[in-house]
């Protein structure tokens, strides 16, 4: 999906939402997981319920990938359930080197179809640019995330320059990308850093 496609969805809509489907078996009603396809059924019946609200839908892929096999599975099957009208994500948090991204790119954006996959950009350029060559796919920078962790090293200041690190990640980042194809993550729990 493209930059304007997605505009035009948030319009359409005047809405920002987007699902999570980071579907635990725990926590699904008892009687949806006697059936033996209970974690995408549940999921198609929450695309299903909010499609005319959300403009995307996140997959967190955790859930999946330990499954195994099967969970690979359920995941390919509920990403292609999602309408291509709306904006999906693959909530994975890759990154590697160069040659290594390169397969986490392919895998998420070519064999999955997602539009867009989270990365953890410590390890520098080379590590996000095979995700960042992609033509209308986005990738998705982990900025200042929501976790008591964060200021274990995103909420520390550089010396040399006095901005925190994840002011110098997005800053950075900023330079490889283009706002057609990057976004960041903020935490909801940060708004007293949003506004830096």
């Amino acid at each position: 999906m493209n930059r304007s496609s997605l505009v035009q969805q948030i319009r359409e809509k005047k809405s920002y939402l987007c699902v999570g489907l980071d579907t635990d078996i725990d926590k699904i009603p008892a009687h949806l997981r006697e059936d033996k396809n209970a974690i995408l059924n549940f999921n198609k019946a929450i695309i299903d319920a909010t499609r005319d609200y959300c403009v995307s839908y996140k997959i967190n892929t955790a859930f999946y990938e330990a499954m195994g096999a099967k969970g690979w599975e359920i995941m390919a099957e509920t990403a292609a359930y999602i309408p291509s009208t709306h904006f999906s994500i693959a909530d994975a948090k890759r990154a590697d080197i160069g040659n290594t991204s390169s397969y986490y790119a392919r895998a998420f954006f070519e064999e999955l179809g997602f539009d867009a996959v989270t990365v953890a950009p410590y390890m520098g350029e080379d590590s996000l640019s095979p995700f960042l060559s992609y033509t209308n796919k986005w990738t998705i920078v982990l900025g200042l995330t929501s976790n008591p962790g964060a200021r274990d090293f995103e909420l520390q200041k550089l010396q040399h320059s006095g901005e925190y690190l994840y002011e110098h990640v997005i800053r950075t980042v900023s330079q490889w990308g283009n706002p057609g194809n990057l976004m960041f993550v903020a935490g909801a729990t940060q708004a007293s850093e949003l506004g830096r």
